[in-house]
């Protein structure tokens, strides 16, 4: 079995952030980055479009990676008024693109479809698609988080892979983002287990290796657990990446290589 790829830890600004707070915040992460030694362990920022030239300047001689939080579909220049292509993005010097959040797909009525046609505009220019999937609170109570789970994976995923880093699966339970609920580690393990199995099963052994990610009110004192749950490998950070100590305490909280995770009982 191949071995567990390098945690990533990424924190979405989302709309947060001027200029200023936003200089001040990376200064202080890059120079607390500089000399911390612990796991391996990729940590990006993805701030607002307006910020991310600036940032991703300021980031380039340092560990910590840029990313956006969304791009268009559109592959080629033209008359798309008010778009901004994965190809710019790339330009400014970014890794990644987040693609499909849950806020994007509800309040801009975005379908697995153009989610996947975002993720392949990303996926060209050799950055990073990471791809959020995951239910709502509805979806949840009728029993129907690994089938919208599956659906969303197998319709926002793009069927060709160059290369297994080129893509970041992150579940998002829709309903725990930003309301400081989480499932269980138990709830958390399965799902991942189930995207596992089902990355697997789509990409053989390169299913093994794209790294899945947790999100949803995901703080520096619930870090610890659910980074050591099975086939979680790293977390996509809302709120408490916008302060530099809440989201260093995550970044630390990245298990050790080797570190045998505990097993996850039902009850958890």
């Amino acid at each position: 079995m191949a071995n567990a790829p390098i945690s990533l830890i990424a924190g979405n600004w989302k709309m947060n952030m001027t200029h200023g707070d936003s200089h001040a915040l990376v200064t202080e992460l890059a120079e607390r980055l500089m000399n911390r030694y612990g796991p391996p362990v990729d940590v990006a920022v993805c701030p607002p479009m307006t910020l991310v030239g600036p940032i991703a300047a300021f980031l380039a001689a340092t560990r910590i990676k840029v990313g956006a939080q969304d791009c268009s579909e559109h592959t080629k220049m033209g008359a798309h008024t008010g778009d901004v292509s994965a190809e710019m993005i790339a330009q400014l010097g970014c890794a990644a693109v987040i693609v499909g959040h849950s806020e994007r797909r509800r309040d801009h009525k975005e379908t697995d479809a153009l989610v996947r046609a975002k993720a392949e505009a990303v996926q060209a220019t050799k950055m990073t698609a990471i791809i959020c999937i995951g239910e709502t609170q509805e979806e949840r109570d009728a029993g129907k988080t690994l089938e919208v789970v599956t659906r969303q994976l197998a319709d926002s995923v793009p069927e060709m892979l160059t290369h297994s880093g080129n893509t970041v699966i992150a579940y998002e339970p829709v309903w725990a983002i930003g309301t400081g609920r989480t499932p269980t580690l138990a709830e958390i393990g399965a799902v991942h287990q189930h995207i596992r199995d089902q990355l697997f099963e789509r990409f053989d052994y390169d299913g093994f290796s794209i790294r899945i990610l947790y999100g949803g009110s995901v703080t520096a004192d619930n870090a610890h657990d659910i980074l050591r749950v099975p086939h979680v490998n790293g977390a996509l950070v809302g709120g408490a990446s916008l302060k530099a100590e809440g989201f260093l305490k995550i970044i630390d909280s990245v298990p050790k290589p080797g570190e045998v995770p505990a097993p996850l009982k039902a009850d958890a």
